[in-house]
């Protein structure tokens, strides 16, 4: 596949800017109402079983993102998360402005979708989260989940654009299960889940770090894949 396919498979040219703020923004909503809502359904039907709840959780969360980035992913590339939008700006394959404009797009939709499912599940629409992921391994575990993510988008656009949705949601599967944060592995993600006191919450105090964590972890993967996925002669 030459480069230039490569770059329209994340961020089709044909597609109006705010047809593509719209896609990121209704994408996202759905992903956080699936995130949330699954979460809020497998705590109430597991009996306390928390793995139970979490695969429930799993599985709903890695399905939705074949879906939605099926969906999405003609139209503005399916980013759904500024960790990945960055990597794309830096790569200069989104300009700087699109690129912001698609991280407010993101941020908006990951709180209605938040929104959206309390109202589902008649839960107070506004709320602060309470539970806490605090210390040093989780701060590792996001890095690792969205390097992991970011290497899995990178070598799946360039090698296989076609299964980028399929390995993005089967990333995510397992990467809810080998993390000990159950890979959040985005910042709109990590924002919204804060407003939320529910089974896939995580106190406001405890989100900078993994924000933090998110940027650093995309930024390895960008570096360690340009060098990884260049073609011989390159520089």
């Amino acid at each position: 596949m030459t480069r230039q396919a490569d770059v329209a498979a994340i961020t089709p040219p044909a597609t109006s800017l705010p047809r593509r703020l719209v896609a990121e923004a209704l994408g996202t909503a759905l992903l956080l109402a699936i995130v949330i809502g699954s979460g809020v359904m497998g705590e109430r039907l597991a009996d306390g079983n928390v793995a139970i709840a979490l695969l429930g959780n799993t599985l709903a969360t890695g399905a939705g993102l074949v879906v939605l980035i099926t969906i999405f992913g003609p139209l503005s590339g399916a980013h759904f998360n500024p960790a990945v939008t960055m990597v794309f700006a830096l790569k200069r394959e989104l300009p700087a402005g699109t690129a912001l404009a698609y991280v407010a797009a993101q941020i908006c939709g990951a709180i209605f979708g938040v929104w959206a499912a309390h109202l589902m599940f008649e839960l107070p629409v506004l709320q602060l989260s309470s539970k806490l992921r605090a210390g040093p391994a989780q701060a590792f575990s996001e890095f690792v989940a969205t390097f992991g993510l970011l290497a899995t988008i990178l070598a799946t656009v360039r090698f296989k654009p076609a299964f980028t949705a399929t390995s993005v949601g089967l990333y995510i599967t397992a990467a809810y299960w080998f993390t000990a944060s159950t890979s959040f592995a985005n910042p709109a993600v990590t924002v919204a889940r804060s407003l939320s006191d529910t089974f896939a919450g995580i106190a406001p105090s405890s989100s900078p770090v993994f924000i933090i964590a998110q940027f650093g972890g995309a930024l390895a993967a960008m570096f360690v894949f340009r060098w990884l996925l260049r073609t011989d002669g390159q520089p």
